[in-house]
């Protein structure tokens, strides 16, 4: 298969860059556990845009590639993101603050489609999906006159996670629609990834 041909010499690519030698080679198998570190703006859709402006992310992933299933990706992350909260909503209500962290879990599969671009490098468009787990801490602080007492929340929920980009395997810009009830967003992620361990 011609989209696993070409991920099978990226893996390889990566191979003799770490061995610090080069040779003209290709393998129409290879297995690898891959570290990715990610950035981005996260914003807020639906009823979480109403009480939190854009926030930021940053996540840690891993992954497992085999090419006897490629151009499957398996992967898990964990991250954090911080949202603070909208000025308009501190207009219309009695909060001064309004503030919420999580910590997102998600186990997914992301599919690597034949490159749109390859004489000089390869650019390939990707489809991911995962499903997610977020632990939140939300700030709930309000003006003094409000006479009401400043509090701390802990929630936790389950949701989904479908995004679409392109990759260059060793870097990915990726775009994604994340599920939980009530807390909606967009993630636009900047991914950089390099090889752990691989086998040919």
């Amino acid at each position: 298969m011609i989209v696993q041909k070409n991920i099978s010499i990226l893996l390889l690519i990566f191979l003799l860059t770490g061995l610090g030698f080069s040779q003209t080679k290709s393998t129409d198998k290879a297995q690898g556990f891959f570290l990715a570190f990610a950035v981005g703006p996260r914003v807020p859709i639906a009823e979480f845009s109403n009480q939190s402006n854009i926030g930021y992310g940053i996540n840690i992933e891993f992954s497992y590639a085999d090419t006897d299933v490629l151009p499957i990706f398996f992967f898990a992350t964990v991250g954090f993101e911080q949202y603070p909260g909208s000025q308009d909503f501190y207009k219309v209500t009695d909060y001064s603050n309004f503030h919420t962290n999580s910590l997102p879990v998600t186990i997914g599969g992301r599919y690597y489609f034949s490159p749109i671009v390859k004489d000089i490098i390869l650019l390939m468009p990707i489809v991911q999906a995962s499903a997610n787990f977020n632990y939140y801490e939300k700030l709930h602080q309000f003006k003094i006159d409000s006479g009401r007492n400043n509090f701390l929340e802990d929630d936790s929920k389950f949701g989904f996670s479908a995004g679409a980009g392109v990759s260059m395997f060793i870097m990915e810009l990726l775009a994604s629609y994340n599920y939980y009830e009530l807390n909606q967003f967009l993630s636009f992620d900047l991914k950089v990834r390099i090889p752990l361990f691989i086998t040919f």
